[in-house]
């Protein structure tokens, strides 16, 4: 199967939108210290996360790496096939993004990076750009994009519970 759109890896570049998408950008303070970060790179990385959000994960490996196949299914009913197509595994910033695969409701690519900041303030940061594949998802709108930050915003909410951190 091949990738949905023509930006590969472009989310590594903070902040770029091709035209025609809608960018997204969530930042949660998860917590403080180089435990957290360990826990939350961890997390992140083996699919902990998102299982952990209650969305099923289907995955050709344990970890997030380049090229590893990923069924993410939505509300039990929703198949959204991806790749990943870039990682990072550095001092004070892990993390990986996939891209939509041929089936997906929606076209683009999504980044969840764990950082950890010069303080020791350790965030999560979920920042992608899409736009509607399927009927469904054109029809929703608004409200789809909608249902995309609050999946990004649970995503810091779930993964700081998992660090056992009160953040913010």
């Amino acid at each position: 199967m091949s990738f949905t759109y023509d930006d590969v890896g472009a989310t590594r570049e903070n902040g770029f939108c091709p035209p025609g998408f809608h960018p997204l950008h969530v930042r949660t303070r998860i917590g403080e210290g180089e435990e957290v970060f360990r826990r939350a790179s961890e997390a992140v990385m083996t699919w902990e996360m998102h299982r952990s959000m209650g969305v099923g994960i289907e995955a050709s490996a344990d970890r997030a790496a380049p090229e590893v196949d990923v069924t993410v299914t939505l509300a039990g009913l929703i198949k959204a096939p991806c790749r990943v197509v870039w990682t990072a595994e550095e001092y004070r910033r892990v993390g990986w993004a996939y891209g939509t695969l041929s089936g997906h409701p929606e076209c683009g690519e999504e980044a969840f990076l764990v950082d950890r900041t010069g303080d020791g303030t350790v965030w999560l940061t979920v920042q992608a750009f899409s736009r509607a594949a399927k009927w469904y998802a054109r029809a929703g709108g608004p409200a789809t994009r909608g249902l995309q930050h609050a999946y990004a915003r649970r995503c810091g909410n779930v993964l700081r519970q998992l660090c056992g951190s009160e953040g913010d």
